[in-house]
């Protein structure tokens, strides 16, 4: 008798199997993402971007093995590439062909951005403490006679800056957050003197640029993942009804910025390991993609510059801790440097 009952209990239950399986072969298949290859990248493309014209640059110069927070290049009168260092303050000096030196001003600097007066003094905007004790210096090409501009104990943490043709300059004060809006743009003009608010309430000014006219002020928002065009009436006020924000950056990161003499306007997006072009009326036109970054390498690109007289554009980042140092990457402006 328990052998017939187990008998029909397993027939029972073999048969409840087969129609289960029956019915799960004839359910439609759940839904699912089916991503393309980008949307598998450590640091996707947005669908917005994807398309746009694209190319990979390829590696100029090994700086380091070690991932050091490369800024602020620019040319100096000689034609040396000069850069810095953030955390270590140290300035760089390379050569055209390619001989690394290098020098630290005063090691209490903390360098951010770095640009050359008509009369040869290299000035640096510099982060201080990184909380509100940053400063604005000069020094002689070799990194001796330190004069400061900007003091620590006007408040800033200044983190770049760009001349004007009269010999003024406009510095970002690297100050806020995503949701504290306490940073903005400060000019100072050819004789000095107190800074004058040009651009208030940013989250985390960082990268700065003018035209090459002079007339427009191009500002990027750290924080808030913006990129500022500002109209100019005069050095320090903003034309009726002159600033707009251009352009909202996926994934947050705009950095530095750089124009070329046709008005593109180029900006580094850290953690993305890419530059990205705009048109002089603020248009995304097109990107320079670092090797690796699919995989999630490179991708601290912090800035770039364009070697004067020509249309070679430098570009810096560092791997942190991927393994693959700090590196200078190469290609092609759309045009030469701006004057």
């Amino acid at each position: 008798m328990n052998k017939l009952l187990l008998v029909l209990t397993w027939t029972a239950v073999s048969a409840l199997t087969n129609v289960t399986a029956d019915a799960a072969d004839m359910a439609p298949a759940l839904p699912a993402l089916a991503l393309s290859k980008n949307l598998k990248s450590a640091v996707p493309l947005p669908m917005a971007e994807a398309d746009l014209p694209s190319v990979v640059a390829r590696e100029y110069f090994k700086v380091s093995e070690k991932p050091l927070q490369l800024e602020c290049p620019t040319f100096d009168a000689q034609g040396d590439l000069i850069f810095c260092e953030v955390f270590g303050g140290t300035v760089f000096r390379l050569t055209p062909d390619k001989k690394l030196s290098s020098f630290v001003p005063d090691p209490e600097l903390r360098p951010a951005g770095l640009a050359v007066h008509k009369n040869g003094r290299t000035y640096m905007a510099e982060l201080g403490d990184f909380v509100a004790r940053g400063s604005v210096v000069s020094m002689a090409a070799d990194g001796t006679d330190v004069q400061p501009i900007v003091s620590r104990d006007a408040g800033f943490l200044p983190d770049d800056l760009v001349f004007d043709k009269q010999g003024g300059f406009y510095f970002t004060d690297f100050k806020g957050g995503s949701s504290t809006p306490t940073g903005g743009v400060y000019y100072v003009g050819p004789s000095g003197g107190e800074p004058v608010l040009v651009v208030p309430n940013l989250r985390i000014a960082n990268g700065v640029g003018l035209s090459p006219d002079g007339k427009t002020l191009w500002v990027t928002e750290l924080a808030g993942g913006l990129l500022h065009k500002v109209s100019l009436s005069n050095p320090t006020t903003i034309a009726p009804f002159g600033s707009s924000v251009v352009y909202s950056f996926v994934g947050g990161g705009p950095d530095s910025l750089r124009i070329d003499a046709d008005g593109n306007v180029y900006v580094a997006i850290y953690g993305q390991g890419r530059i990205m072009v705009f048109n002089p009326a603020g248009f995304p036109i097109g990107q320079y993609l670092l090797p690796g970054r699919d995989q999630g390498h490179n991708l601290r690109s912090t800035s770039m510059v364009i070697r004067p007289g020509t249309d070679e554009l430098l570009i810096f980042t560092n791997d942190w801790d991927k393994g693959q140092g700090s590196t200078i990457f190469v290609g092609r402006a759309l045009a030469q440097a701006a004057l």
